[in-house]
């Protein structure tokens, strides 16, 4: 095929139905009609020689060949439009929306200061959140169905770029009115009352040492430093309970509300959850391993101007978040109010 028969133009129809995966929304995007969208497919299906997509009762699914086609043509686009700066972005203009795969921890912690932000100096643009635990991670990265990960990742590979966002330690929860409260807490104290745990992906899923392995890409299973615990534990010959193991962060006060467990979470967390006055955070009595929180993303969008921006905004709010995190320190020994 001479690269002289194909218009640009059909290779961007390709790519806003390739996300969209319906003719409308993609036509719409492109301020295009759906005939429009439609007739540019017909004319780049018989370039190529494939259906390219098909039509269900789900949208427009890509065939086999669209699949391969997808990542390199894609990258090929944001390439070219980084050179010729086609696409100047302004985000106070812009109606833009972005997709961020971000756990409900992350999501209270950094998107909810960044869906403010955007209110103030970006009104017009959309976030769209999907579950970053998800199994096919690196493979909506890849394809460009995912703008931004946020996570904790062990293992990042060469295509993707990451950007550290915030390094925290762990500390533990307690309703209010604990037995221990009133007190430092001990192994001891760990070893008598069960734990309530976050974990989003055991050995079935393929997770090791609390890493879930996909595509080059490692990213965090279990929500506390499980070795370390144990570790610790092991010094006065005992294993942790681990009564309730959770997916979602977010349901740890409920659970340890009128409760007696205790629970291991990331300090930024801690203090997002106790600003309701229901639960108390203290310092762990053992020594635990610190988690480091990443921005992921694939290089192809290193010279976006408008993913560059999305970045810079998210590294703000998260150190922001990070000054926060770090009111939690020493609470661990203040002395405990007469009403605990």
């Amino acid at each position: 095929m001479s690269i002289g028969r194909i218009d640009l133009n059909l290779l961007k129809v390709f790519d806003a139905v390739y996300e969209e995966r319906n003719l409308v929304i993609a036509g719409r995007r492109l301020n295009l009609t759906q005939s429009a969208v439609s007739h540019a497919l017909a004319r780049l299906r018989e370039l190529v020689g494939d259906d390219l997509f098909l039509r269900t009762g789900k949208g427009m699914v890509p065939t086999g060949r669209a699949l391969a086609m997808a990542p390199v043509l894609r990258d090929s686009l944001r390439r070219i439009e980084a050179t010729l700066g086609v696409e100047s972005f302004f985000p106070e203009h812009s109606t833009r929306r972005f997709v961020i795969a971000a756990n409900d921890h992350v999501t209270a912690v950094i998107v909810a200061p960044l869906a403010r932000a955007l209110q103030e100096t970006a009104p017009g643009v959309d976030l769209v959140i999907r579950p970053s635990t998800r199994l096919d991670l690196a493979e909506q990265i890849d394809l460009g169905r995912i703008d931004l990960a946020i996570g904790i990742f062990s293992q990042v590979p060469a295509r993707l770029n990451t950007r550290i966002l915030m390094t925290q330690r762990e500390v533990m929860l307690m309703a209010k009115g604990h037995p221990a409260s009133r007190r430092k807490l001990s192994l001891r104290d760990i070893a008598k009352y069960p734990l309530v745990t976050v974990s989003v992906g055991g050995q079935e899923e393929g997770a090791v040492d609390g890493f879930i392995v996909e595509r080059g890409l490692a990213r965090q299973s279990e929500m506390f430093d499980r070795h370390s615990l144990e570790e610790a534990l092991a010094e006065i010959q005992t294993v942790p309970r681990l009564r309730v193991t959770v997916p979602h962060a977010l349901a740890i006060p409920a659970l340890l509300r009128g409760s007696t467990m205790l629970s291991i979470v990331p300090a930024s967390l801690a203090k997002a959850l106790t600003k309701t006055g229901e639960l108390l955070v203290r310092q762990s009595p053992y020594r635990a391993g610190t988690a480091t929180t990443r921005a992921v993303w694939h290089r192809r969008n290193d010279h976006d101007a408008a993913h560059a921006w999305l970045r810079e905004l998210v590294i703000a709010v998260a150190k922001a978040a990070a000054d926060e995190d770090s009111k939690v320190k020493g609470s661990g020994h203040s002395r405990p109010s007469p009403d605990n």
